[in-house]
């Protein structure tokens, strides 16, 4: 069974900083491209960063390049996202999958952790 469990975010003020993680089982996380996407209150899901197996190459939404970190542990079948300079329309609930990109009708699988911005 594929299970995706989403942890560490939080309460941070404007500017702050948070480093989520997703500890993944069920699969051969080494080998599977992984992404970090989030859903805003009242708004769709939005894609946001994605990195390949190696861990060498990734990509970032424009609205988050230069604040945001992706990473992974391939020993620990963790994903990670550093969270930098955090702004109040970051808020949102952060999820892990096991995909390059969103397509209609998808919701991630993982219960995700809640990221909220204010001061």
């Amino acid at each position: 069974e594929v299970k995706l469990v989403e942890s560490g975010g939080g309460l941070v003020q404007p500017g702050g900083s948070l480093r989520l993680s997703c500890a993944t089982s069920g699969f051969q996380f080494s080998i599977v491209y992984m992404s970090w996407v989030r859903q805003a209150p009242g708004k769709e899901l939005e894609w946001v960063s994605g990195i390949n197996s190696g861990g060498d190459n990734t990509t970032y939404a424009d609205s988050v390049k230069g604040r945001f970190t992706i990473s992974r542990d391939n020993a620990r079948s963790t994903l990670y996202l550093q969270l930098s300079s955090l702004k109040t329309e970051d808020t949102a609930m952060y999820y892990c999958i096991t995909r390059r990109s969103l397509v209609p009708g998808y919701f991630p699988p993982g219960q995700g952790t809640q990221v909220t911005v204010s001061s």
